[in-house]
């Protein structure tokens, strides 16, 4: 450690991509680690998507601004992964990792996560929707909406996925989540826009389907009405991924970075966010979790959490880049 960080300093740059400030607390993150190693972080394209950040490791390869690390959804870490894209590393909490949750040779590996959530501005909202067959109701016409387009961000194809299991879909057909929106397309409820927490202060989006902790961090800070939901009838959880770029112009401070989001700190951090950092069950065993933080988290669904594979993850990534444009055609 004592080498890297050395090395990390020497290099005294860190360029990351699509990190927003109150996504997850990475605002307070980034402060943090600049404060800690005195390296400079450059956040570019912060409210961009999990595909901007594979274009732009394409695109700015070999030049001093291109990112060092990515936070993907796994189905972006995989593409990245499948075009050559990631440098092999293991932080060395490694083993707290559980396998499902990385890539056996280090190039990619969850970082933090949270379950698919209805979020709803209860000044404009005035029947509780409990669930994804609620949102088809005649009340909720032009107000339900994602936070973009499912085959470019995670989160809304997350969102995607988590409707398919609400519509005898399954981690194997996606499908009936896609004819779920065309659906709620089709009786004028979904509003095909990028959600946010303007569009729900402005009245475009009152509701909201995205990930639980983004709904409370992103949009409950100023929106004091909002009100989250777990849905009934599907509990999807996902996690973000981390990988370092086989292109990194400071491959050092990648590296360092990637300890410190993988540290107790790190990890507290991201809990702090509300989101579940991935190490979240050997925090809570060990007794370093932040009590505070932890116990603020909204209660999880019953039953053990099972992720797509990464087969399904990109069988149902085809399906809905085959798909999805006939949602709103």
């Amino acid at each position: 450690m004592n080498a890297l960080v050395a090395a990390a300093k020497k290099e005294g740059q860190l360029n990351v991509i699509t990190l927003p400030s109150n996504w997850a607390n990475y605002g307070t993150i980034m402060k943090d680690f600049t404060a800690k190693y005195g390296i400079k972080i450059t956040d570019a394209n912060p409210d961009g998507s999990s595909q901007d950040e594979l274009n732009a490791i394409a695109q700015l390869k070999g030049q001093s601004r291109a990112p060092d690390v990515v936070d993907v959804g796994t189905a972006f870490a995989v593409k990245g992964d499948q075009a050559g894209d990631w440098a092999p590393y293991e932080v060395a909490t490694w083993g707290d990792i559980p396998a499902d949750a990385k890539a056996p040779n280090g190039d990619w590996y969850a970082d933090y996560g949270g379950y698919v959530a209805i979020g709803y501005d209860s000044a404009k909202v005035k029947v509780p929707p409990t669930s994804f067959a609620d949102l088809l109701k005649p009340i909720y016409k032009n107000e339900v909406a994602i936070n973009g387009n499912p085959t470019q961000a995670s989160a809304a194809f997350s969102a995607v996925f988590a409707a398919a299991l609400a519509n005898g879909g399954s981690l194997n057909n996606i499908a009936p989540g896609v004819a779920y929106f065309k659906k709620l397309h089709s009786v004028g409820n979904f509003v095909p826009v990028t959600a946010s927490a303007a569009t729900m202060e402005s009245g475009q989006t009152p509701i909201v389907i995205w990930w639980d902790y983004l709904l409370a961090s992103e949009i409950g800070t100023s929106v004091s009405s909002l009100k989250i939901v777990i849905p009934s009838d599907a509990s999807y959880a996902a996690y973000y991924d981390q990988a370092i770029s086989k292109y990194a112009p400071d491959p050092a401070a990648a590296r360092l970075w990637e300890e410190y989001l993988y540290s107790t700190t790190g990890q507290n951090l991201w809990l702090q966010g509300e989101a579940r950092p991935i190490e979240l069950p050997t925090l809570v065993s060990n007794g370093t979790v932040d009590q505070t933080a932890y116990k603020a988290l909204p209660p999880a669904p019953p039953g053990n959490v099972t992720f797509p594979t990464q087969a399904q993850q990109a069988a149902a990534e085809n399906i809905v880049a085959q798909q999805w444009s006939s949602v709103i055609g």
